[in-house]
């Protein structure tokens, strides 16, 4: 079909919208009178002007994307609700300098998008949605009913499940089923559909349309609790607790890091109880087990928690970390699916014994790497690509590597990747500051994120949690 006048002006007025917010935002309106011209346009657009303007934004159909570029305070906190419940993004940049503005939005224009979207979950009786976290905005008349006003294929939301009634499912019960519709409009480009194209106008090229995507899934159930350990995903659980424990935070984030450690304390707990219930009378285990050495599954999830209590944004009043850096985490995080979170909460370092060979991926992430007789190490922060040096590499080693070796194709593809453009850093430990390199070194820092001498920081949070979980009972 053509694009009808009436939706022409509204998708012009839209992808202003997507742009706007850069266009107008100049630096000496930040803090004070922003966006004035496209207030006024929402204002206009909007059927009901009675409501609030961040309502009246979102029933108008806008997406609204901010972008930061400054080192001052902006009170990000305040604006950061109209672009999340738009199913906007929001960038922070500190400098013009090191700023990746130009190909974020290169990469934004570029993508695919669905507009108009609406999200519907729907569970089986015996399970019931406890709560559901993303960039949407939730219909004010139906349950569970969630509006999207723009979205490509990065976006992620989450839900949190509970039993309805029991705690668990009856033996005689269904498996539990979810069903997923996700309803959307997307512009269709069908390239040149007649012999003469120079005649034929943009109306021949693209039509609109609308889709209706319905998923049933069904799943398997299980009485054994370590067919359970086996099947979780840390990834995703990971996931769960920053969604909660950022709405926790807007209230008081002491209180948020404190129900966090108390979540990991109790959930060894259980497993340690589970342990006991299955384990061999004779297998003689006295110590609690906080390393989950029995279940690989659940291996990475105390390291997960740990780096996420000493990000920054979990941290209380450090005079090092900016107000707006902590909003702009928050909304990163939560808009990020499950294993770029992980990335950007959790680094992965992988070392290379050459250019052109890559030797293994480290779980550790403390300076306890640098004894490995690798010389060259590529962190990956999800924001941040950091290819470092130790001193003693060989200065027959090119720095910085050069286009054509594998460490530099895989930086590369890595970049390409992603929904933002990680900044990238080289750095060789023999002349260069290693700031930036070791503060991803999470292992050995304390839980209010300072620097310790030792690799210790994080075998003490290990031994604070057995602690814990020992006055549990277990």
């Amino acid at each position: 079909m053509e694009l009808p006048l009436n939706l022409l002006e509204y998708l012009r007025f839209y992808l202003g919208l997507r742009i706007m917010g850069l266009a107008n935002w100049t630096q000496e309106a930040m803090g004070t009178t922003i966006l004035v011209k496209w207030w006024i346009q929402i204002i206009h657009y909007c059927p009901k002007r009675q409501v609030s303007t961040k309502i009246c934004a979102v029933q108008a159909g806008a997406c609204v994307d901010l972008f930061a570029i400054t080192n001052e305070y902006t009170d990000l906190t305040s604006l950061k609700v109209l672009s999340v419940e738009s199913g906007g993004s929001l960038f922070l940049y500190s400098n013009t300098d090191e700023s990746t503005l130009p190909q974020d939005i290169y990469k934004m224009l570029k993508r695919p998008y669905a507009f108009g979207c609406v999200l519907r979950l729907r569970t089986s009786p015996e399970i019931k949605i406890a709560d559901s976290y993303g960039h949407f905005f939730p219909d004010p008349q139906y349950m569970h009913v969630q509006h999207i006003n723009c979205c490509d294929s990065f976006a992620s939301y989450t839900y949190d499940f509970e039993f309805e009634k029991d705690s668990q499912f009856a033996r005689k019960s269904r498996p539990p089923i979810l069903q997923i519709a996700f309803k959307y409009t997307m512009i269709v480009h069908h390239g040149d559909t007649s012999d003469d194209a120079s005649n034929s106008g943009s109306r021949s090229k693209f039509s609109v349309q609308r889709r209706l995507r319905v998923r049933t899934i069904q799943y398997n159930t299980t009485a054994n609790i370590w067919d359970l350990y086996d099947f979780v995903d840390p990834d995703v659980v990971l996931t769960i607790l920053v969604h909660q424990v950022i709405l926790a935070s807007l209230s008081d984030v002491v209180e948020a890091r404190l129900w966090l450690h108390d979540w990991l304390a109790i959930f060894i707990a259980q497993y340690n109880k589970a342990y006991k219930n299955v384990r061999p009378a004779d297998s003689g285990v006295s110590d609690i087990d906080v390393d989950f050495s029995n279940c690989s599954q659940l291996q990475p999830l105390a390291q997960l928690v740990f780096a996420f209590l000493v990000s920054p944004l979990l941290q209380v009043q450090d005079e090092h970390i900016h107000p707006d850096y902590q909003t702009y985490l928050q909304c990163l995080f939560s808009a990020l699916e499950p294993a770029s979170l992980r990335q950007a909460i959790c680094p992965t370092l992988s070392s290379y014994s050459s250019l052109d060979t890559e030797a293994e991926v480290h779980q550790s992430l403390s300076r306890s790497v640098f004894t490995s007789e690798r010389p060259i190490f590529l962190l990956d922060a999800y924001t941040d690509l950091l290819v470092y040096y130790l001193p003693t590499a060989s200065p027959s080693i090119p720095f910085p590597p050069p286009r054509d070796c594998l460490l530099r194709s895989t930086v590369d593809r890595l970049k390409q990747e992603r929904t933002l453009t990680p900044r990238l850093a080289f750095i060789h430990g023999a002349r260069d500051d290693t700031t930036t390199f070791e503060k991803y070194l999470i292992e050995d820092r304390a839980l209010d994120g300072t620097l310790l001498v030792g690799s210790i920081g994080f075998r003490s949070f290990l031994e604070e949690v057995r602690s814990r979980v020992a006055e549990f009972g277990i």
